[in-house]
C-alpha cells in the first residue's frame, strides 16, 4: 500500500518536494519583470527595457528552465566576441541575474543559474577629456539645441539624463543655480551656472505648454541626442569620444586649474571621494601642495633655534665630520681604487 501511495505521489510530483513548474518563456517573464518590478522600483527601467531586447534575441524562445549557467556564460562570451564594451556586458549580465532572481523569488525557478557567473573586468581608470582646442572644434561643429546641450554639459558636468530632463522650474536665473531633484546618487543637488550656461539657456525658446527646456514641438523631452551629437563629433574629427566624456572634460579641467578634489566631488555630485580620485593624477602638484601646506603649518615646531649664526643641527653635522676626519685621515691625493669587474 505504501509503495503504491509513493508511486502516485511521484506521478503527481508531490514526493520528495518535487513540484511541477509551469514552463514560462524567458521573454514573457522578462516583460512581467519589467512591468511589475522595474517600472515601479527603478528610475533606470528604460535601460532595463533596452537590455531585455538584447537578452530576448539571445534566448530565442527559451523557457526559464532551459537557461543554465552555461547559457549565461555563452551569452557573455558571444557579447564579448561582438566587441561590446565590458561595462555594457556587465550591465546586461546584472539585469539577467536580477530577472532570474525574481523568477526564484516568485516561484518560477528553484535556483538562479546566473548567480555564480563572474562579471568581466572593467578598467574604470579611463578618463577621456577634450583639450581646449578640441572643445573649440566641437562647439564650432554644433548648432541649434545640440550646441546648447553640449555647452551646458561642458560648463556644469551634468549627466545627459539630468540635462535632457531639465525643466524651466529647475533653473533659478536670478541666483544662477540649477536644482536637480532626481540624480543618480539619489540625492538632490545644486549646480552653479556660469555666464556661458546662463546665456545659452536664456536664449532657448519655450515650447508652449511644456515644462521642459529641451523638448520637441510636441512638448515631450528629447529621449536621446545620439544622432546630432555623433554628427558633430564626426565633423570635428574627434576620435574615441562619447557624450559622457563631456562630464570628464568638466572635471579634468577643474582639477588641472587647481580646484580641490572635495569641491570637484560636490560639483560632480559624486557620493564618495573615490569616484573623484580618478582625476587626481591630472593635478601633478596636488600632493606636493598638500605636504607643503602641512609643513608651513608645522614650521614653528621643527625649525631649530639659531645659535651664533648656525643652527644646532648644522653644528652637530660639523662636529661629526670633524670627528670622522680625526679617526680616518686621508691624504689630499687619495683616490678610491677601481673595483674589480668579477
Amino acid at each position: 500500500i505504501t509503495l503504491r501511495k509513493r508511486k502516485v505521489q511521484i506521478a503527481e510530483g508531490k514526493f520528495l518536494d518535487i513540484q511541477k513548474k509551469e514552463k514560462v518563456r524567458f521573454s514573457d517573464f522578462a516583460q512581467t519583470y519589467l512591468t511589475t518590478h522595474a517600472k515601479v522600483n527603478k528610475r533606470s527601467w528604460k535601460r532595463d527595457a533596452d537590455i531585455i531586447k538584447t537578452l530576448n534575441r539571445f534566448c530565442n524562445q527559451k523557457t526559464l528552465q532551459e537557461i543554465k549557467s552555461f547559457t549565461v556564460d555563452e551569452f557573455k562570451r558571444k557579447r564579448s566576441a561582438q566587441e561590446v564594451k565590458p561595462g555594457t556586458v556587465n550591465r546586461e549580465l546584472a539585469c539577467l541575474k536580477t530577472i532570474l532572481s525574481k523568477a526564484v523569488e516568485w516561484g518560477n525557478l528553484k535556483e538562479n543559474p546566473a548567480k555564480n557567473v563572474k562579471l568581466l573586468k572593467v578598467d574604470n581608470i579611463r578618463v577621456r577629456y577634450l583639450e581646449i582646442e578640441e572643445i573649440k572644434k566641437l562647439l564650432g561643429c554644433c548648432s541649434g539645441r545640440i550646441y546648447t546641450i553640449v555647452t551646458v554639459a561642458l560648463n556644469t558636468g551634468m549627466r545627459k539624463g539630468e540635462i535632457l530632463n531639465l525643466k524651466w522650474s529647475d533653473v533659478d536665473f536670478s541666483r544662477k543655480l540649477i536644482y536637480l531633484m532626481t540624480t543618480k546618487s539619489g540625492e538632490k543637488r545644486e549646480v552653479p551656472i556660469n555666464d556661458n550656461v546662463f546665456n545659452v539657456l536664456f536664449k532657448v525658446g519655450k515650447i508652449s505648454g511644456s515644462p521642459y527646456i529641451f523638448c520637441g514641438i510636441d512638448g515631450h523631452p528629447f529621449k536621446d541626442i545620439k544622432t546630432s551629437f555623433h554628427t558633430a563629433i564626426k565633423k570635428s574629427e574627434i576620435k574615441g569620444f562619447t557624450f559622457h566624456d563631456l562630464r570628464h572634460t568638466f572635471a579634468s579641467h577643474h582639477v588641472m586649474m587647481g580646484t580641490d578634489l572635495k569641491t570637484v566631488q560636490e560639483l560632480m555630485g559624486h557620493k564618495t571621494i573615490q569616484m573623484t580620485l580618478r582625476y587626481a593624477h591630472l593635478s601633478p602638484n596636488h600632493k606636493k601642495t598638500a605636504v607643503d601646506r602641512f609643513a608651513s603649518q608645522m614650521d614653528t615646531i621643527w625649525t631649530p633655534e639659531v645659535k651664533s649664526g648656525k643652527s644646532e643641527n648644522v653644528e652637530t653635522v660639523d662636529r661629526v665630520r670633524s670627528r670622522l676626519r680625526d679617526l680616518n685621515p686621508r691624504p689630499e691625493h687619495y683616490k678610491c681604487p677601481a673595483l674589480p669587474l668579477s
